[in-house]
């Protein structure tokens, strides 16, 4: 199995970077979040972001595709959005006198998904092919979706009035979870010192392109995993059906998930192999959407954060 060499590794390390530093001059304080973004970027994943309305969700993405030079389309999802609204649809031109194909806002390198839990589920449904095959099917005709491909979906937690909320396969179509959480006051003030006079997503430029993007893509499956640390991830996944507050457990969706966001850590953090460290950091964003509790596990206030961490703490870590 080739391996990827240290001194492309380095060079991978530094054109992230770049990318997060460029993030960094539009979202202040977030740099766990940049990070675990550009991994889901990497590992063609895509990313629910879950958290209350002004926190920085939308500049988020927005920063994202204009560091990268990537296409970018937003969808404001709503209960009277259809699947066309979404994917596309065919028309009759008739000055052709023929049919044709009107792309929808899927049809971008960066998506944008904005309060996906306000569509109703048939229309969320429409991004299910999208996010899965990166393709399109409209009358019989499957259409590719461009490269590099992630969707960004947001979603107010606190807000349920008029909602829909994600089924279990669409849950376990993300990635990774994340959550952006309140400034601290020092990074809030620093908010508003950068955004007094103009926004600073109009002075982004790109550091990287789409192209390089897909290298690295590429790239990232040859970083080394050895054995135990692939037992330990296998336990760690193994065991989130078998406790006694989980009613469904992480799929081997979860355990791939949880591997390559492994892989492209180690790479970002200037590794050519994983550690279980990468495993323990990656544990909960990967996998906490992908738990169902048991409804007495819910009404004790316990959250799929505890079960992981829990889990975490029991399960041996191996020393190499």
């Amino acid at each position: 199995m080739p391996q990827i060499s240290p001194e492309r590794v380095v060079a991978i390390r530094q054109i992230a970077a770049r990318a997060q530093e460029s993030i960094a001059r539009a979202i202040v304080g977030k740099d766990a979040i940049v990070e675990l973004l550009l991994v889901a970027l990497l590992c063609e994943g895509h990313v629910l972001l879950e958290d209350v309305p002004g926190t920085g969700k939308t500049t988020l993405a927005r920063a994202l595709a204009a560091s990268l030079g990537c296409s970018f389309q937003r969808i404001q999802f709503t209960p009277d959005l259809l699947p066309s609204d979404v994917t596309g649809l065919s028309f009759f031109n008739q000055k052709l006198g023929d049919f044709q194909f009107r792309q929808g806002p899927i049809f971008a390198q960066i998506v944008l998904t904005d309060e996906i839990n306000r569509a109703t589920p048939r229309t969320q449904s429409a991004l299910l092919e999208a996010m899965q095959e990166r393709t399109v099917t409209i009358d019989g005709e499957t259409r590719k979706l461009p490269r590099p491909f992630l969707v960004i979906a947001t979603q107010n937690p606190i807000e349920l009035e008029g909602t829909f909320p994600l089924p279990e396969a669409q849950l376990d179509r993300f990635l990774v979870r994340l959550n952006m959480g309140y400034p601290s006051a020092e990074e809030e003030q620093e908010i508003l010192t950068r955004y007094q006079h103009s926004s600073p997503l109009d002075a982004l430029t790109p550091v990287l392109g789409d192209v390089e993007v897909r290298q690295i893509q590429a790239e990232l499956r040859d970083v080394g995993v050895s054995d135990v640390v692939r037992r330990y991830l296998v336990e760690v996944v193994r065991a989130t059906r078998e406790h006694p507050d989980v009613e469904l457990g992480a799929s081997p969706r979860g355990s791939l998930a949880l591997y390559q966001t492994a892989q492209a850590r180690a790479a970002l953090n200037g590794r050519t192999f994983v550690m279980p460290d990468d495993v323990k950091a990656l544990a909960e964003p990967v996998l906490n959407h992908r738990l169902m509790l048991s409804a007495e596990a819910r009404l004790r206030g316990r959250r799929p954060a505890d079960v992981i961490n829990q889990i975490l703490a029991r399960t041996p870590v191996p020393v190499e």
